[in-house]
Formats: C-alpha cells, structure tokens, sequence
C-alpha cells in the first residue's frame, strides 16, 4: 500500500513517511522499518533535511511487487512447510496437502512478479494473466514420501 502511495503522489517531489501513513491509515513507526528494507533493497531513495523524504528509485512500471514483498521479507506461501522439502509439516515428512498449498503459493508469487507499481496505478491487475502451476504438476514432481 505504501509503495503504491508513495508511485501515486510522490513523483515530483520526495514524499515524507507521515504523509503516507496519514493516507493510508498506517503507523509511522511501522513505514520507517518497511522502508528502511525497502531502500536497502534499491527500491526506494531517502532525502533527509526539511523537504527531505522517499522516492521512487525506479520508474513505477519497472518496480513489480514480488520485488516490493521479497524486500520486506513478506512470505508468499500458503503453508507451514519450508519449501520442496516439506519438512516442516507433519514432523520429518510432507503434509497430505503439500502440494496444493506450494502449487498456490507457486502461483501467487508467479502472478506478483508480473505486476509492477504501474499496473497497480493504471488499473492493469486484472487484466494480467499468467500461466497456472497445476497442482497435478506440482504435486507429480514431488519426489515419493517415505513410507513408515
């Protein structure tokens, strides 16, 4: 929300945190920690002093928001299983639904990574189609569960 706030109304000039969390009903404390990953990451550029504030390190159609949820470290996954090796669901092996919450998550992060800040600005999003992870697909290149 913040970066597309910040693609909106801070082209010209750099936007102070406090106009954003204002518009968006968000914590000024909360936008310094998003941002601080967010310029570490290169997708925005601080300018301190009195007019000081964030911008936009890139043009807004060249910032896609995998790129946006990877920099904040915001997980994508569906499931409490840590990536193909399933550990993490049912003890040491793959959950009875592994393969439908990665195929989901698979998908999820596929679509984030084709909608930049600019698709988010022209209304573009639902008009991005990507191509489905099926999870008979997913579910086939899993490798075999151990049997007990």
């Amino acid at each position: 929300m913040a970066m597309a706030d910040l693609a909106k109304h801070g082209q010209l000039d750099p936007m102070p945190l406090s106009a954003i969390a204002e518009r968006q009903n968000l914590s000024v404390a909360y936008l310094e920690q998003i941002f601080l990953k967010l310029r570490r990451a290169g997708l925005v550029e601080s300018e301190r002093g009195r007019a000081g504030g964030y911008r936009l390190a890139r043009v807004a159609s060249e910032i896609m928001v995998a790129d946006v949820m990877r920099a904040v470290e915001e997980d994508t996954r569906m499931t409490r299983c840590h990536g193909d090796t399933g550990v993490g669901c049912v003890g040491e092996h793959r959950c009875l639904t592994h393969g439908l919450w990665n195929a989901l998550g698979d998908h999820i992060h596929g679509f984030l990574a084709q909608v930049s800040l600019g698709d988010l600005l022209a209304g573009r999003v639902g008009q991005i189609v990507t191509t489905p992870v099926t999870v008979a697909a997913a579910v086939a290149a899993a490798p075999e569960r151990p049997s007990a």
